[in-house]
């Protein structure tokens, strides 16, 4: 008896921890550690699905390691309003050591020049959440990387717009104003516990996007945004501290241990 209860909680254990397989990764981990009680708080004040949106910034954003992303601190990769500072063109080196582009001009100095490829890169036309003067401009590109806080505030600037701009019934895109109406209409019947649950999540990212004139029009887009809110269990870690009151930590730590 004792070994078939064994093999069971192994069996429980395995399965769960291959269920949420992408939290093995630190980066991962990391990124959703800064963001999640960012998204739990729109979540509330303007009803939207926090799973949802934190499964698509870790697309859009290559979980905050882009290039756009760690300039701007524009997860989402949303847009440039009229009236917002945009990423301009830029100059920048990929390292074949981290591959990855590089933005600090301190970090750069210290790689060979064998090992960087300077690329013109194309202005983004995302907005750029660096504070004035330097927001839409190429100078202090790793402003946040040194100023940790400024991004916590960018990334929840970044939230809000999407929130307050995109996902509202006065969109001129379709996709928009069906998702807000629909939400608004969800919550009103079950209340706020409807944004953490499973399907709305994933109704939500398939009303946003995968077709023309929506957030991203690549049919494949809801499929790699929702296999990153499963596979990291978004649901489950957002549930867990907004409705069972756990820590990230106790939440993210039920299944990579």
């Amino acid at each position: 008896m004792k070994k078939i209860v064994l093999l069971l909680l192994i069996s429980v254990s395995f399965s769960s921890a291959n269920e949420f397989s992408y939290r093995k990764y630190t980066h991962v981990k990391k990124f959703y550690k800064e963001l999640t009680p960012q998204a739990i708080k729109i979540a509330t004040k303007y009803h939207l699905p926090p799973a949802a949106l934190l499964a698509i910034s870790g697309l859009e954003s290559g979980y905050g390691r882009g290039y756009v992303s760690r300039i701007t601190g524009n997860v989402m990769s949303l847009g440039a309003f009229r009236s917002d500072h945009e990423l301009p063109p830029l100059f920048l080196p990929w390292c074949d050591t981290h591959e990855k582009i590089l933005i600090d001009p301190k970090e750069i100095k210290k790689h060979p020049k064998e090992v960087l490829h300077y690329k013109k890169r194309d202005k983004s036309l995302k907005r750029d959440y660096r504070p004035a003067p330097i927001a839409g401009t190429c100078n202090e590109l790793e402003y946040f990387k040194y100023h940790p806080k400024e991004l916590s505030k960018a990334q929840y600037r970044c939230f809000e717009d999407f929130a307050t701009r995109w996902i509202t019934k006065s969109s001129n895109k379709k996709a928009f104003a069906d998702a807000r109406i629909w939400l608004d209409k969800a919550v009103k019947k079950d209340g706020e516990k409807v944004l953490y649950e499973q399907s709305t999540n994933e109704q939500f990212i398939k009303m946003i996007g995968g077709h023309p004139d929506s957030f991203n029009y690549r049919k494949k887009w809801p499929k790699k945004a929702i296999q990153i809110m499963n596979k990291t269990g978004l649901v489950q870690l957002c549930k867990d501290i907004y409705v069972n009151k756990k820590t990230f930590t106790q939440s993210w730590r039920k299944t990579t241990n």
